[in-house]
């Protein structure tokens, strides 16, 4: 997928797009086991995925299943759709810009950052064209529901994107009623960035949960971008978006997600989640990791990526809290959620 009208800001970054690899294959994923369901000492249940572990260089560190073939990064994206905003002249950093590459648990917090991006560019929640939905968080969304408020724009998980959107499109004179359309200006800038930063060709443009367009690339792509974010100078795009996302994790997520809570104990650590069991990190050095599971479920995504974070260097130690949610019997723990050993680094490897 080659969009010539913004060739510039392929130019920009110094990418050549004759440089890119090949889109990745549409195929049915070869996935691997991942994840073991383990009650009273016995594989109750297997789940299935990929993953990527990349080092410093950029090479493949370790890999399960299939990382070459295409799949949707869901709301892992959103750093990279952040990075095409910047680069496009959005001028928000901080807790605003985190928002931006938010799926957010719909807290006052995050209502109240939507808003803010929205006036700052002379809009409102009628001006966004993402879907209505209630608080993504549950214990926020139960409130709302005794509360008897209806379902919104802002309240939706992606209403910070939508609103850096909006804004981009004002900044740059492109028309808002259609910012979702694929072949928009704002959009077409996006899958530019996205083939830049993943080293790849889109494979596949389809319509994410929001609304908005999703490009289908590989693991080890998705992976690659995380790092190269991570990784870039201070002050450019990249780094304020990543810098914005580390500094303000619980803006681009929410009280209590797992993954705020994973870069708050991993220093350094830059990670996004998506819906259908996707997870994406990247450490300061390089390293990065990135997980598909198979069925979706989130119960496995992460401890399968805290053991891919060790296999990337991270320090077991610090992912202790990640290592999976209790099997309940009877009220009390008798097993859990575990990475298979195959994807333990040897030194913390134990049976199953």
């Amino acid at each position: 997928m080659h969009h010539p009208q913004n060739r510039s800001l392929a130019d920009a970054s110094g990418t050549d797009a004759r440089s890119l690899a090949a889109a990745p294959a549409l195929r049915e994923p070869r996935h691997a086991p991942v994840a073991h369901v383990i009650r009273g000492g016995m594989i109750e249940g297997v789940h299935y995925g990929s993953v990527a572990v990349l080092g410093p260089d950029g090479e493949i560190r370790f890999h399960l299943g299939d990382i070459e073939t295409a799949c949707y990064p869901r709301s892992a994206l959103k750093p990279l759709q952040a990075v095409a905003m910047v680069r496009a002249g959005l001028p928000l950093d901080g807790e605003l810009l985190s928002l931006a590459a938010a799926s957010h648990s719909g807290e006052e917090r995050h209502l109240a950052g939507a808003r803010r991006i929205l006036d700052l560019a002379g809009f409102t929640e009628d001006d966004l064209r993402n879907v209505p939905d209630l608080p993504y968080a549950p214990a926020v969304r139960d409130v709302w529901v005794r509360e008897h408020r209806p379902a919104s724009r802002l309240a939706q998980n992606c209403s910070g994107k939508h609103a850096a959107m909006l804004y981009t499109c004002l900044l740059n004179g492109w028309p808002p009623a259609n910012y979702l359309a694929p072949d928009h200006p704002l959009q077409t800038a996006i899958a530019e960035t996205v083939e830049e930063l993943t080293g790849q060709r889109i494979a596949q443009v389809t319509v994410d949960g929001c609304g908005a367009p999703l490009f289908a690339v590989s693991l080890h792509g998705l992976a690659r971008a995380a790092a190269r974010i991570a990784t870039a100078a201070p002050g450019t795009p990249e780094a304020r978006v990543a810098d914005a996302m580390r500094e303000y994790p619980e803006m681009a997520s929410g009280a209590g997600r797992d993954v705020a809570a994973l870069m708050r104990a991993v220093p350094g650590l830059l990670a996004k989640d998506g819906f259908e069991g996707v997870q994406v990190a990247a450490l300061p050095d390089g390293s990065a990791i990135a997980v598909k599971i198979a069925d979706g479920a989130n119960r496995a995504r992460i401890p399968v990526a805290a053991a891919a974070l060790a296999r990337a260097g991270v320090d077991p130690e610090l992912l202790t809290a990640f290592a999976g949610e209790p099997m309940l019997g009877g009220g009390r723990p008798v097993g859990s959620v575990r990475p298979v050993s195959a994807l333990l680094p040897r030194a913390v490897a134990t049976p199953a």
